[in-house]
């Protein structure tokens, strides 16, 4: 079995794919809005997690991203203000 990604991973990969781009062509860089090391320090994958306790919110390239404990990212359209 394959170690689970980080977190800012899922986070790149998902605004990617709701962007319709590759990874690499996002700009600026994930690392360059929010602290990844961070991101990926509170938001460890945890196996068998279902229910989240924690979430965090954020804007990236003018998508909504959220992220919680459960391990869920979701990534819409538009601003979080």
């Amino acid at each position: 079995m394959s170690a689970p990604l980080p977190t800012s991973i899922k986070v790149v990969q998902g605004v990617a794919a709701h962007e319709g781009i590759d990874p690499t062509e996002l700009e600026p860089p994930l690392h360059a809005v929010i602290d990844t090391d961070a991101l990926d320090t509170l938001f460890r994958p945890v196996e068998n997690a279902t229910e989240a306790t924690a979430a965090v919110e954020f804007s990236y390239r003018g998508n909504h991203v959220r992220v919680d404990s459960a391990g869920h990212v979701d990534v819409t359209a538009g601003d979080t203000d």
